[in-house]
């Protein structure tokens, strides 16, 4: 039975609802000795409280897109076949340009609350070595004649940790938002991407590539692009892609983007951080080299100092201490051509929560459309 699956729910409010009857009918019927008596009514309380907790987990997992499988919520999934060193540019040597196309099917999405016109496939990463879902959406002008012969740029979505990749999709509902703004003209159209970010039992990536352990940067940054850029009509240049993530999304759509300026043009990030330590499981914080190569405030420092300011747009949005003073320490080291806009949320809008960055989708396309063109 899925986890998140409407059965899934059912089952377990039918349960909470036996579990909470169950001691009003049988609690003064129950025969034997005392101690029996005691450990049946023990029992019974006990199963009361499992149900009610199970119930509540399932209301947060739908709302927020936690966890996507069982394998995902116990920490039994590896989505990693390989992760062979891939060197800096994490291509291992290989050419993008001389690669043989991935054409891919796709089939309607495997949850109803994404939308009707969201269609997923399985991608086996040829160079990362990673396999998972990504999600696609197509901008309502893509299938108009008038647009038959044109581009369109990207924008790659990232959840949290933990966080599925239906999460933009499901609960923060940006195809629904986002579908009447872009017939209306006052969203540029874009294709949306969400592809699976958790990768390993119980690990925050930080979007990194580690040999021996994963290459979730490849993943993100060279696989996923190149099939989209395979299987749509997508722009294939940095102006026509970006990246847009929250929480540990956020820290990685800020790195990715600032990491490469050759492959994207923008970034948001709402209610992310620099210092992937932050994040108690990430994979980048527990490494000592990694925490700093991967700490976007590094990256673009560094770039800084080689004379070669990375041409990236970021927005950055978050409440003090929760993203606001990130975006802060990169504005204040962005030289020309980096950009950073940094927008406080008042601390009473919701804190760290799905409802506080939902609200913030139809804001930032209106930016990306500032920045992106196919």
């Amino acid at each position: 039975m899925s986890l998140t699956g409407t059965p899934f729910f059912l089952t377990s409010l039918m349960l909470l609802i036996v579990a909470v009857v169950l001691p009003f009918a049988l609690w003064g019927r129950i025969a034997g000795p005392p101690l029996v008596r005691g450990l049946a009514r023990l029992l019974m309380l006990l199963f009361a409280q499992v149900t009610a907790i199970t119930v509540v987990f399932v209301l947060v997992n739908n709302a927020n897109s936690l966890y996507d499988t069982w394998g995902d919520l116990l920490g039994t999934d590896s989505h990693v076949e390989a992760a062979r060193d891939l060197g800096p540019d994490g291509m291992g040597g290989r050419q993008v340009a001389h690669e043989p196309k991935q054409i891919q099917r796709f089939r309607p999405a495997d949850d109803p609350k994404v939308g009707a016109d969201v269609r997923m496939t399985d991608l086996q990463g040829k160079i990362s070595g990673v396999r998972g879902e990504v999600y696609v959406w197509l901008p309502p002008q893509y299938n108009d004649p008038a647009y038959r012969n044109k581009k369109f740029p990207v924008v790659e979505l990232l959840p949290g940790y933990p966080g599925s990749a239906k999460s933009w999709l499901g609960s923060l509902h940006a195809a629904q938002q986002l579908m009447p703004l872009m017939q209306s003209g006052t969203v540029k159209p874009a294709i949306l991407v969400a592809p699976r970010t958790n990768l390993l039992p119980g690990v925050d990536t930080g979007c990194v590539n580690l040999p021996g352990k994963v290459n979730a940067d490849s993943w993100l940054t060279v696989d996923v692009r190149k099939m989209i850029i395979d299987n749509f009509r997508a722009g294939d240049k940095p102006d026509s892609w970006a990246l847009a993530g929250y929480s540990a999304g956020a820290h990685c759509a800020a790195k990715l983007a600032l990491a490469h300026p050759d492959r994207y043009r923008a970034a948001v990030a709402m209610s992310g951080y620099n210092d992937p330590a932050l994040e108690r499981d990430s994979l980048a914080g527990k490494d000592p080299k990694l925490r700093i190569e991967s700490n976007p405030l590094h990256i673009l420092k560094t770039a800084n100092a080689a004379g070669k300011p990375p041409r990236t747009a970021l927005y950055v949005s978050g409440a003090a201490r929760d993203g606001y003073q990130s975006g802060l320490a990169l504005r204040q080291y962005a030289q020309l051509p980096t950009t950073v806009n940094v927008q406080l949320i008042p601390a009473n809008a919701g804190g760290h929560t799905t409802a506080v960055w939902e609200q913030q989708v139809p804001q930032i396309f209106r930016w990306l459309g500032t920045q992106l063109r196919a």
